[in-house]
């Protein structure tokens, strides 16, 4: 039987250090985990504090007094697996699974937290309606991205390089005031806005009907229907709100869209959830620097924040848990009253919220975060494909596709473990074929390009059908899963155990949170601009790539990616006619006419065409090619990348036909 330390999960944070001396610090991401943990009263972890540079650990007690146990490490003594990824990090006993970016493993501790004791039910609330709090990557999620990232990187660029908040304050902020301004949804709100609405016209009509009597007592202490509610899910009551009578049928006719909205308690609406606890040490670190550098008239363009903040002071646990994190909360001094040229939330018309983050953020209604997509501000194009494809040909631009290399190689399914078999997902025997005949097209590039020693990523692995097969037909080589989804890879994780593969790592995170050293990257049908992402990553580490693209009509503009990709479709084609492409290249379905699905066909290639020449830019040879058989998938493209020597990456071809031929050869 395994020991308690054996079973506690380790836990790597980050320490930094400022430029000018060797004194080190605690960065925000940091400080969030370390009171998370605190608040939780976790003792799941061992946790390691990351140094890059000989420190002497009780130089750090301050700052980590709730990690009474700590341990300072060396960046070179924290293992491989962790050590390819962005911090904070948790990595299983095995070694062999980790965790990694702020979200990911705040999770991951509400988990071990009420896996350790069931009876913290409070704990497992910070999860939301559902269980999906924060759960969405930043990737397709504005709220997650605002939370994880813009927040934590807008105060630490302020902390590192203060400007006067009279003229400036960062977007993140004046976005996170404007969103504790609408309008909130949960699950019953139907419910809880009716009985606003019969207390508005009670008080409207100052009429004295009996209520109930914790009703009469949170009116006398002047609460409002939407703190009694937030009040009610922190005592764990399993009624919010109870009401003696029905509703009277003036109240039950009204339209819901009549309905008086409820207000925020608490930043994603009324209850008090994860992302209250990675919101409290950035606004406080914030406000703190505000008060020292500025005063409080600089707090007059954020009254729903500050609201906020003393709201969250209120939460039982949340002071003693911040006073073990070092931070010593006080309500900071009311504003002096909001100018009446600036709109409530601070927004004028010169500052406000990035164009990035224009789109509607998630709502509790579902609990589930609305999974978007960056858009451009153009008005989508209307009209066929034919106009924009007969544009790229005057220009000799066409889809052309390599031959493939092994139309005939099939790897041997029935010699392999049940566990290898893609049929282990309980897919029909229709679904298991195709997956296999996808399988042997990837899986069969990959081994040609791979060499012993090789550390393979598969990039979006879902449940692992293309890494385990790698890791059981190459013993020799690492192989690596990254997948966000926690539920796809306990069960890639579950099959490998099963397998006994030494050479299998597994990690849950965003795919930019790995930045190890790898060889080959593989992903079959990344959808949309993951494609992109995975190439650009492979890009990054000199990496071979194998990528078969999926769902081009979510290929659209995003911050770190714009398009057309390559310089010649640039010069040829605007952004809304590369969306004409995009949206038709997804009309391949077999219950389609022959002639939609070659017209659909071509505008694949092109798509894939303009993402090979970006990456022949950077070096790169690619071969754009179709699986075979071709009906192993409606999206059976396959882009093959492999770094070329570095003289050779920047001699341009003598000719535009010596160029086209370097695509396809």
């Amino acid at each position: 039987m395994k020991s308690e330390d054996q079973r506690q999960h380790s836990l790597y944070l980050e320490i930094s250090f400022d430029d000018d001396d060797d004194n080190p610090s605690i960065p925000l991401r940091t400080s969030i985990v370390l009171f998370l943990i605190s608040y939780c009263k976790s003792k799941s972890f061992k946790v390691f504090l990351v140094s890059a540079r000989p420190i002497i650990a009780h130089t750090l007690e301050n700052h980590v007094i709730v990690a009474s146990d700590f341990s300072v490490v060396q960046l070179e003594d924290v293992p491989a697996l962790a050590r390819g990824c962005r911090l904070p990090v948790v990595l299983d006993e095995t070694e062999m699974h980790c965790r990694a970016g702020l979200a990911v493993v705040l999770r991951h501790i509400i988990d071990k937290t009420t896996e350790a004791d069931p009876s913290r039910k409070d704990v497992l609330e910070l999860l939301g309606f559902k269980k999906t709090c924060l759960k969405a990557c930043a990737e397709v999620s504005h709220w997650t991205r605002l939370c994880e990232i813009d927040i934590p990187c807008a105060v630490e660029e302020h902390l590192q390089n203060p400007t006067d908040p009279s003229l400036h304050l960062p977007e993140a902020i004046l976005h996170l005031e404007k969103r504790l301004g609408e309008p909130v949804k949960v699950h019953n709100d139907d419910k809880i806005r009716r009985q606003k609405l019969r207390e508005q016209k009670q008080q409207q009509n100052k009429k004295k009907h009996c209520k109930e009597a914790e009703d009469k007592q949170a009116t006398k202490a002047g609460e409002s229907l939407e703190l009694r509610a937030a009040l009610a899910k922190l005592s764990v009551e399993d009624v919010v709100l109870s009401s003696a009578t029905r509703e009277h049928c003036a109240i039950r006719k009204v339209r819901t869209a009549d309905l008086p909205p409820l207000e925020h308690v608490f930043a994603e609406g009324l209850y008090f959830t994860l992302t209250d606890v990675v919101l409290l040490p950035c606004i406080y670190h914030y406000l703190c620097s505000l008060q020292t550098t500025s005063g409080p008239s600089s707090l007059s363009r954020l009254p729903l924040l500050l609201a906020w903040y003393r709201r969250v002071q209120e939460v039982p646990g949340i002071l003693a848990a911040s006073q073990a994190c070092g931070m010593l909360l006080s309500s900071p001094p009311p504003p002096p009253p909001l100018p009446a040229e600036v709109p409530p939330g601070g927004i004028s018309t010169t500052t406000g919220p990035s164009p990035a983050c224009s789109e509607s953020l998630p709502t509790e209604a579902g609990g589930e975060p609305e999974e978007v997509v960056e858009k451009s501000s153009e008005v989508a194009f209307i009209g066929g494909p034919r106009p924009t494809m007969t544009k790229l040909k005057e220009q000799g631009i066409e889809a052309v596709f390599s031959t493939h290399p092994g139309a005939m190689r099939t790897l041997a399914w029935e010699s392999f473990p049940g566990a290898v078999n893609p049929t282990e997902g309980k897919m029909s025997a229709d679904r298991a074929l195709r997956k296999r005949q996808q399988l042997n097209n990837l899986v069969g590039m990959v081994t040609e390009l791979a060499r012993p020693g090789d550390t393979i990523v598969d990039f979006c692995s879902g449940g692992g059908h293309v890494g385990l097969v790698l890791a059981h037909t190459l013993p020799g080589c690492q192989v690596i899963l990254i997948e966000n989804k926690e539920e796809s890879l306990d069960k890639a994780r579950a099959r490998g155990q099963e397998l006994g593969l030494a050479n299998l790592r597994l990690i849950q995170a965003n795919l930019d949170y790995f930045t190890g050293p790898f060889h080959i990257g593989v992903a079959l049908h990344a959808c949309g601009v993951a494609t992109d992402m995975v190439v650009e990553h492979c890009i990054q580490a000199r990496a071979a790539f194998v990528v078969s693209p999926c769902c081009y009509g979510f290929v659209q503009n995003t911050l770190k990616f714009s398009f057309p990709r390559s310089k010649r479709f640039q010069d040829t084609l605007s952004y809304k006619e590369h969306m004409v492409l995009c949206r038709f290249a997804d009309q391949t379905a077999a219950q389609l006419p022959p002639e939609r699905r070659l017209i659909g066909k071509q505008c694949m290639g092109l798509v894939d065409l303009d993402r090979s020449w970006c990456a022949e830019a950077s070096g790169y040879s690619v071969r754009v090619m179709t699986m075979v058989p071709e009906s192993c998938s409606p999206k059976n493209n396959m882009l093959v990348g492999t770094a070329m020597r570095r003289h050779t990456a920047t001699i341009p071809s003598t000719t535009e036909e010596e160029g086209r031929a370097a695509n396809i050869d």
